[in-house]
């Protein structure tokens, strides 16, 4: 297995040049119940043991163990409904930690890259490797060196699929969960390959969805091998263009597009639910300069800037007298300044804003995006009043942040890390790998007796 050293340091290891043309054949690499190993990575008590991860305000379970799964709870599941159950059965409870997990999932896809040419990430916790003329021969040994480098380097327990095509990798990865290997082959031509087809209900498959399902089942198709027998024009009349390169991809055909990476943005929206009702103004504000300091993070990170922004602000649908509201700004120039972002934000809020009422949600949506390159509209002005301030300034405060945590260096107008009604994280781990802060201490204390030898008493 290429790179590394007994010690499983990061060393750049030797590897094969990404190949030209299509790959011969696809691998799919997907982390087991991602959020929940990313729990247990801190916490090795709970390896074998039940698990879940609860969605934001710790509203419903998103992530869970096979072990949880066993005592009949099921993603979906609403926390206030089953806690007690949950705490009866004995089953850790986590709040989400996105902090947390995307930085293990840059760290796995880092890992991948130390043994693959090119990784090509989908998710959060999933990504394909094309397998060119120089890995496909030996594709299940480059699966199983995936599988035990990023359990020895990050941690986290991967599953991989292999197939002539990305939809054949996915099932493949699929039915690997079930593979005491984790690694599943499903070559070209196969025995296994046909009998997984005629086990695998249609629904399963990647980009059916339930529509699709019930479409098919009124026609008599019921798994992928029905599937990719059926006829290509039926499957596009049925299931328009993206069902026929199912059927195509099925039968070995490439036919998904190869960038992956989603069309440019046109729009962005940053939005959250209280994590406790807000009646007063200056909470909305603090609210909303949150969610504009974000949006203009996401917006320099990709390079972009935008032209107008909306501000919503919304009480609980369920309640008596539901209301909403919202008020639309143009920027006068694109822009991706934090401090103008949040003026416009807090601008708008005041227009919409309405007192006596209590507010359960309130977001950002920023739109008329573009590069942020493009410069002013043609023709247009810059106003006298627009941000003019370096976008050095923008880029030192996101750098301080990435290094030392987000929130570091912030606008006055963003609320503190213990405004009341930031969102509820009850079961929140006292784990990141991206904050100094949360990082545990080790005492040093002398050696109780002093130490054995003649080097005397040492500290530890």
């Amino acid at each position: 297995m290429a790179g590394g050293d007994d010690t499983g340091a990061l060393t750049p290891p030797r590897k094969p040049r990404a190949a030209k043309g299509p790959p011969r054949l696809w691998a799919l690499v997907d982390c087991a119940s991602f959020y929940c190993s990313c729990e247990r990575l801190f916490r090795p008590d709970l390896l074998g043991k039940p698990v879940v991860v609860l969605s934001n305000n710790d509203g419903a379970v998103v992530a869970i163990t096979p072990e949880a799964k066993e005592l009949g709870f099921v993603r979906g599941d609403a926390y206030f409904k089953r806690e007690r159950e949950l705490s009866e059965a004995g089953v850790a409870v986590f709040s989400s930690n996105y902090a947390l997990y995307g930085d293990i999932s840059r760290r796995v896809i880092r890992t991948m890259e130390s043994l693959a040419p090119e990784v090509l990430q989908y998710s959060i916790d999933e990504a394909f490797v094309p397998l060119g003329k120089a890995l496909a021969p030996n594709a299940l040994e480059l699966g199983a060196a995936i599988r035990e480098r990023v359990a020895r380097w990050v941690g986290v327990p991967v599953r991989v699929g292999i197939g002539a095509t990305r939809t054949l990798a996915k099932l493949a990865n699929h039915w690997a969960k079930k593979s005491p290997s984790g690694v599943l082959f499903l070559a070209p031509g196969s025995e296994r390959l046909e009998l997984t087809l005629a086990a695998t209900p249609v629904g399963d498959l990647w980009g059916i969805g339930r529509r699709g399902t019930a479409k098919l089942g009124k026609i008599g198709v019921r798994t992928a091998k029905d599937l990719r027998d059926m006829e290509l024009p039926a499957a596009r009349r049925l299931l328009t263009v993206t069902g026929e390169r199912t059927v195509m991809e099925l039968r070995g055909f490439q036919c998904v597009a190869d960038d992956l990476s989603p069309a440019p943005r046109k729009t962005m929206v940053s939005s959250r639910s209280f994590g406790r009702k807000v009646e007063r103004l200056q909470d909305l504000e603090e609210a909303v300069a949150s969610h504009a300091a974000r949006a203009g993070e996401r917006l320099r990170s990709e390079g972009l800037a935008a032209l107008g922004l909306s501000v919503f602000i919304e009480t609980s649908r369920f309640g008596k007298d539901p209301f909403n509201a919202g008020a639309t700004l143009c920027l006068g120039s694109p822009t991706n300044s934090t401090v103008s972002l949040v003026k416009a934000a807090k601008e708008a809020l005041a227009s919409c804003f309405a007192p006596g009422r209590r507010y359960a949600k309130c977001g950002i949506m920023l739109f008329d995006i573009a590069s942020e390159e493009a410069g002013p509209p043609a023709g247009g002005l810059v106003p006298e009043d627009i941000d003019s301030r370096p976008a050095g300034l923008m880029g030192a405060m996101d750098e301080i942040n990435a290094k030392y945590g987000r929130g570091t260096i912030r606008v006055m107008a963003e609320p503190g890390r213990d405004a009341y009604w930031k969102l509820r994280r009850d079961r929140l781990s006292k784990v990141s790998t991206c904050d100094l802060g949360l990082l545990p201490l080790a005492l040093a204390k002398p050696w109780p007796g002093g130490a054995p030898g003649p080097a005397g008493p040492q500290s530890l």
